[in-house]
């Protein structure tokens, strides 16, 4: 990727990955953003605050902020010029302040081709690098193996598991922790 240990955060990003690019949201991904988010299979794995149904508003919304951000900490996933998912870290503070969740997203139609887990590979390796982290953690509900496969391929490792830490869809589930960690 290019980056050195302790490099700055850019105001624009372009991770240029073998068969994806990582970039900033641009209000041209509205229509591609809605068509992808607005998915009960996608919405179900994801925490409440990830709207359902998904609508052009709740794109704008997400696209504005995403882009004032500061540091900018959430981005497209983009295969073929659209964008198909999203990707991003939550920045801890305080005395988490070495350690990030990474979350992400992909459109159903791209799921189970490996393209999830070239993602988190390549945002991992940006987020310890550009914000001098030294922990990233990621929850993934009970019923998402796929989610646990994609961490796992990319070098996270289950901590353990939440019992019944999460209600979602009326249901009340276990959550599973998985982390990676580097020295620095």
């Amino acid at each position: 990727m290019g980056l050195s240990r302790g490099a700055k955060a850019q105001t624009a990003l372009e991770l240029t990955l073998p068969r994806l690019l990582i970039r900033d949201w641009r209000p041209d991904d509205t229509t591609s953003l809605v068509i992808h988010a607005n998915n009960r299979n996608v919405w179900i794995n994801l925490r409440d605050r990830f709207p359902h149904p998904y609508t052009p508003a709740d794109a704008g919304r997400w696209i504005r902020r995403a882009t004032n951000e500061t540091p900018r900490t959430n981005f497209a996933i983009v295969l073929d010029g659209a964008a198909i998912g999203a990707i991003g870290v939550e920045l801890g503070a305080d005395v988490l302040r070495k350690s990030a969740e990474i979350g992400y997203w992909l459109g159903e139609p791209f799921w189970g081709h490996g393209l999830a887990t070239e993602a988190v590979r390549g945002m991992t390796e940006y987020a310890f690098l550009t914000f001098d982290l030294r922990r990233i953690s990621a929850g993934v509900f009970e019923w998402n193996p796929a989610s646990m496969r994609v961490l796992e391929k990319a070098g996270y490792v289950c901590e353990g598991r939440l019992t019944k830490s999460v209600v979602k869809d009326g249901r009340i589930i276990d959550q599973l922790l998985y982390a990676i960690t580097r020295d620095g």
